[in-house]
């Protein structure tokens, strides 16, 4: 498992110190409203700083090397063989 950044660790343990003090305050203080309004805003980074998922353009590059693979093996398959140029046309990973 990835270890999670630092700044993430900093940022959950605050949100779990604000989540004790709202616990212990009573419900119409002004010091609730105000832990509150802390716990919503370390909520919204930490929603923030999640990892994301792959990029639409990086499965867009793929899926286009894919079909060009495919085709160049289906073309090999009829009996038109490929020349060292040919396979210059698909991507190298970085």
């Amino acid at each position: 498992m990835k270890e999670m950044p630092r700044h993430q660790r900093m940022i959950e343990g605050e949100l779990e110190r604000a989540l004790i003090h709202l616990k212990a305050e009573m419900l119409p203080s002004e010091d609730y409203t105000k832990t509150l309004t802390l716990v919503e805003r370390l909520h919204g980074l930490t929603d923030k700083t999640r990892p994301s998922t792959v990029d639409k353009n990086t499965l867009v590059v793929v899926g286009a090397n894919l079909t060009g693979i495919i085709l160049i093996i289906m073309h090999e398959h009829v009996g038109n063989f490929i020349s060292s140029k040919a396979l210059g046309f698909v991507l190298r990973p970085r």
